[in-house]
């Protein structure tokens, strides 16, 4: 087993490969969050890069609970005309796409939404981001509808499938907390209760469309917080998702307080970061498993991606960063003609010398550069990156909220 070996999913659609481009924050959309032609010529470039599924970057369900204002939404105000157009480009190079659908919850930028729908009205401990409304009975049918509606979009617009966010700290992340998750109604508490929002949702999506059209999952498998959603729990909840239906599942962790799934490895040997570093957690899910599980986070090296594939730990590999900086490296990972994908996070200061998420946006604002003039700058530095990331976010903010208000 390699990450050559082509893989049949559950619903029987066969993946060419084992490498899969895992979602990363595009932030291309424009102010009215529709894709732009930036973003629909990076996914050209990613299909035919060589990897087997490419997934959309967090894509809300609802205009009033984005991840920031950047995002691209898929409901029925959304220019059908571009969706397609991305769909068929993410495909144009052979891969399989989907659109990773989200919520962002009590994640939703102050500014986008000063009091956003979450599970309870426990406040995010980060600034920008104001005190959440808890959810009542007919809001959380709204929401399950509103990715129902999504989803059938996703696939009348050509998509291959939809991965269900539940991971990050997201609202379906956030509901399976029991730090974040304080309700005592049937939407918290007991385990079984804090899951079933993602299970109703994911239930919800899996009736509505094609049996031939893909439903992934992307779980935690820690939040890697005291009180939060632990491994014990993310094996649990896999059990139940396989239940409805699901397709696959992939593991990540972490979410913006503790933002696990974006670390950062520097040259200094004691803060080095391994490859793999969820593979471990994911191991004990495979094992309750017997759909195929994706996991996300440091792979580098194909060996390391072959021994995980081979000692049946995964099934999936899920790279981001790679993507950014080469979009063509996968198809030279399976021919053997690189033994690694990029790793220029390798060679950037130690993470503790620079602002809070530097790193990530450094490759934020790569992202934009790739889809506007065709490929990133590496020369450009780790902070320059990081305060022209901010800056686009910034101006697409005040786009935005210029837009509604027009």
């Amino acid at each position: 087993m390699n990450i050559g070996q082509h893989l049949t999913l559950p619903n029987g659609v066969t993946l060419k490969n084992r490498i899969v481009k895992s979602a990363m924050s595009e932030a291309l959309a424009d102010e009215y969050n529709n894709p732009t032609q930036a973003q629909i010529d990076l996914f050209a470039q990613w299909s035919k890069g060589g990897a087997a599924l490419l997934i959309t970057g967090n894509t809300p369900i609802d205009r009033l609970h984005l991840e920031h204002a950047g995002n691209f939404v898929l409901d029925p105000s959304s220019d059908m005309e571009r969706v397609s157009a991305l769909a068929a480009t993410g495909k144009s190079g052979g891969a399989k796409i989907l659109v990773q659908l989200a919520h962002a919850g009590r994640q939703t930028p102050e500014a986008i939404n000063a009091h956003p729908t979450s599970i309870s009205d426990v406040q995010l401990d980060l600034p920008g981001y104001g005190r959440p409304t808890p959810a009542i009975e007919s809001v959380f049918e709204e929401i399950i509808a509103k990715f129902v509606r999504s989803a059938r979009l996703a696939e009348q617009t050509g998509f291959d499938g939809v991965e269900i966010h539940a991971a990050h700290g997201y609202l379906l992340s956030s509901a399976l907390s029991p730090r974040i998750n304080t309700r005592t109604d049937r939407w918290g508490g007991a385990l079984k209760n804090r899951a079933r929002l993602s299970i109703e949702v994911v239930r919800a999506v899996r009736k509505a469309v094609d049996p031939s059209f893909i439903v992934a999952v992307k779980l935690n498998s820690s939040d890697f917080q005291k009180g939060g959603f632990d491994h014990a729990d993310s094996v649990q909840v896999a059990v139940m998702l396989e239940a409805e239906g699901v397709d696959f599942i992939e593991i990540s962790g972490g979410n913006f307080e503790e933002p696990t799934a974006y670390q950062h490895a520097s040259k200094s040997g004691s803060t080095q970061i391994r490859e793999a570093y969820f593979l471990d957690y994911a191991a004990a899910i495979k094992d309750a498993l017997t759909i195929p599980l994706m996991v996300t986070g440091g792979f580098r090296s194909a060996g390391v991606m072959n021994d995980a594939i081979a000692s049946g730990k995964t099934d999936l590999i899920g790279m981001g960063r790679p993507f950014i900086t080469e979009p063509g490296f996968a198809a030279k990972l399976l021919i053997g003609e690189i033994e690694k994908a990029p790793a220029v996070e390798q060679d950037f200061p130690p993470a503790n010398t620079l602002p809070r998420g530097a790193v990530l946006n450094w490759f934020c604002a790569q992202i934009a550069l790739a889809g506007k003039t065709g490929a990133p700058d590496l020369a450009m530095s780790v902070v320059d990156g990081h305060e022209t990331y901010l800056e686009q976010i910034k101006l697409a903010t005040q786009l935005l909220l210029e837009a509604r208000r027009d």
